[in-house]
């Protein structure tokens, strides 16, 4: 009895919350996507990424450039690919940062980035193409919308707006934050941990929460315990577990070394799962200082693959509460990036070809916006 109540509770549940968010979930008709003919999507695995990424660097060698950023614990490089016209450069041009699989289970967030890298190397140098066989080129790129009234949306993506997106901006690609999260399908990386404060002479458990890890307002945790829960972000063994001290892991340190040496104006972590989208800040209601800045880009992006774009600031007064330690905040925070958060898809790795491969290609279309608005985005900072 009591279980056909919980299920009768859920239900209610969620048709209340597709009333409430009607955009959420709504998945984009794609004509010219062939899904697998397998009955579950194949993921990358971090070998076989690594093999990829070598042959197309290899092959397109004048717009794509390959290195390791650093290594994980168990010795895993944690590559970085960069994409801009004269990629060996550093250019005086926009840096675009996108990030992927800060939690390694999450394989949904480096599907997508593999196929964007592949997707524009692939299309840089083909000339405009009439993709929909209507005598038409070009009119209905990847933008969420029927530009053509024809029925069907985002059937004949535009080869210009690649090639303009490679010559005017730098793009940064780290697919796999945590390889080692991948390989071992976990939240966590794989390094030990000697403790939660790293003062045990043992290791007491296995992995720190990436995306806890960033050095942004730790102290916060020993104000506000209950609204950051303490002891779920800062004990060992924890799911969440945050790390000793901010920058510990191999892998956030990387980041931080390649964010810092570069110029980069936008950037946006995929995650999944939720199909929402999320900015600064993560720990607080209080209103960012560009939040007026973050809501247009992020009501562009919700446009293009229909999203919900999370705000959740109608507070009088602040409230404290969320996520400490993220990516987001702290780009956003000591380098002045407009950082996005995107939670991809239904499922953390979803199994429908159906439902990864839509993914995949409506984010390439997220991508191309947030390089063009790149284009402008640092006199909007000033502006504001």
């Amino acid at each position: 009895m009591k279980e056909k109540i919980v299920t009768i509770i859920i239900l209610m549940l969620l048709v209340f919350l597709s009333l409430l968010y009607p955009t959420i979930g709504i998945s984009i008709p794609i004509k010219n996507i062939k899904t697998l003919n397998n009955s579950e999507y194949h993921y990358f695995t971090y070998p076989e990424m690594t093999d990829l990424l070598h042959n197309l660097q290899e092959n397109h060698s004048d717009i794509m450039t390959l290195e390791s950023i650093g290594e994980t614990y168990l010795g895993r490089d944690i590559w970085m690919v960069k994409l801009s016209d004269n990629a060996q450069q550093n250019e005086n041009e926009p840096g675009v940062l996108f990030m992927a699989a800060h939690h390694g289970n999450e394989k949904a967030s480096f599907e997508v980035l593999i196929y964007f890298i592949r997707h524009m190397v692939n299309n840089y140098s083909k000339v405009n193409t009439d993709d929909d066989g209507d005598d038409l080129i070009n009119e209905d790129p990847i933008d969420g919308i029927d530009n053509d009234d024809d029925g069907f949306i985002d059937e004949d993506p535009s080869e210009d707006r690649i090639r303009d997106a490679i010559d005017n901006t730098q793009i940064f690609i780290i697919p796999m934050v945590s390889p080692d999260g991948v390989v071992a399908n976990s939240r966590k990386n794989c390094a030990p941990n000697y403790g939660s404060f790293g003062r045990s002479s043992e290791i007491t458990s296995y992995g720190v929460n990436l995306n806890r890890n960033y050095d942004d307002n730790w102290f916060l945790y020993y104000i506000f315990p209950t609204h950051y829960h303490f002891t779920m972000n800062t004990l060992d063994q924890s799911f969440n577990y945050r790390g000793p001290y901010p920058f510990s892991e191999n892998e956030t340190m990387a980041v931080k070394n390649f964010v810092e040496g570069q110029d980069i104006s936008i950037s946006l972590s995929f995650h999944s799962f939720s199909e929402v989208i999320i900015y600064p800040w993560m720990h607080t209601s209080k209103d960012a200082p560009h939040e007026e800045l973050f809501i247009s880009v992020g009501e562009n992006m919700s446009r293009i693959n229909n999203y919900y774009l999370y705000t959740g600031r109608n507070y009088i007064i602040p409230r404290y509460g969320g996520t400490l330690g993220s990516s987001e905040n702290w780009l956003y925070r000591e380098q002045g990036i407009l950082s996005f958060t995107m939670e991809l898809c239904r499922e953390y790795a979803p199994s429908n070809p159906d439902d990864i491969l839509s993914a995949c290609y409506n984010h390439v279309g997220v991508n191309l916006y947030i390089c063009e608005r790149s284009l402008v985005i640092e006199e909007e900072k000033l502006s504001l």
